[in-house]
């Protein structure tokens, strides 16, 4: 049988871990120290985990703290929103949505899907950046409703994610106004030429290796980033050539950076990836169905 939730205990773990000690939550709820002590026990052997590590006299939340203080947090405000709601007190909030992107997908497409998420309700918006495993995670546990990539989640990532291409954009060699000359005889012209890339585990990078091999082209590599804001930086600074998606890179051809040419059949793919849940978002919703990256 399931554990029975206390909401009591787990009202006095979310104090305690946002306080972070047990004796300045017991000041703040006004309870003495050995009865906060004991509830906080008595909810961990209820639902069979540890929620803090005790270390140099200090709690420190364990995994399943995190996991279970995260849940807390969003318990206590959907109760406080519906006892203010019945109450009405106060208008329903607008819908939150969560949106995820990695850092390497260009600003002006994360702009695009929350203007498309404003304009679909009333709405807030909150934006995160990190890694792809990282963002998957958070969307297969609801913190985020959506997640922009550059990539296709693997076979094992995209149970329970809905997956839904929503742009290509052509890749173009820019780079710092001394490169300028390298348009003529282009490609060939990047041979032995110094490039900031994509790191190796990018789809982006395996289509420009792929492109350069079937053209003979070597190139030479002095620094790998996925950050784009980064890339864009060291080729005004004429670090490197860069490979660039076109909508970001005409941004900055009025400042140090200049195109040498377009890369035939090799492009930036773009996602929007959402997860299945019991209850949904509704603005992400409609930015998942409606959503596709505009053509120039």
């Amino acid at each position: 049988m399931n554990p029975w939730l206390n909401y009591h205990h787990l009202y006095y773990f979310r104090v305690i871990a946002n306080e972070g000690s047990i004796a300045k939550a017991a000041d703040k709820l006004r309870l003495g120290q050995p009865t906060l002590s004991t509830q906080l026990k008595v909810f961990e052997d209820n639902i069979g985990v540890q929620l803090f590590e005790r270390k140099h006299k200090k709690l420190i939340l364990s995994e399943s703290g995190r996991i279970a203080l995260d849940y807390a947090n969003g318990i206590f405000k959907m109760g406080n929103e519906m006892v203010e709601v019945l109450k009405d007190s106060m208008p329903l909030k607008r819908t939150h949505v969560q949106i995820g992107a990695l850092d390497s997908v260009p600003k002006d497409i994360v702009y695009s899907v929350v203007k498309e998420a404003l304009a679909a309700g009333d709405c807030t918006v909150s934006i995160l950046e990190g890694k792809g495993d990282e963002m998957i995670r958070e969307l297969a546990n609801h913190r985020i409703d959506l997640f922009i990539s550059n990539y296709s989640p693997s076979i094992h990532e995209a149970d329970s994610l809905y997956v839904k291409p929503i742009g290509q954009v052509p890749v173009v060699i820019c780079g710092a106004p001394k490169f300028k000359a390298l348009r003529k005889n282009f490609p060939q012209s990047l041979h032995q030429m110094q490039f900031v890339l994509p790191t190796s585990h990018s789809k982006m990078r395996h289509d420009l290796d792929h492109y350069l091999k079937g053209q003979e082209i070597v190139v030479d590599c002095v620094t790998e980033t996925q950050d784009v804001s980064l890339q864009l930086l060291m080729g005004r600074k004429g670090v490197g050539l860069i490979p660039i998606p076109i909508a970001v890179a005409e941004e900055y051809f009025d400042h140090d950076l200049v195109e040498i040419g377009v890369l035939p059949g090799v492009f930036e793919n773009y996602y929007l990836v959402s997860a299945s849940r019991k209850i949904e978002n509704p603005i992400s919703s409609r930015v998942m169905k409606s959503f596709a990256v505009k053509a120039n």
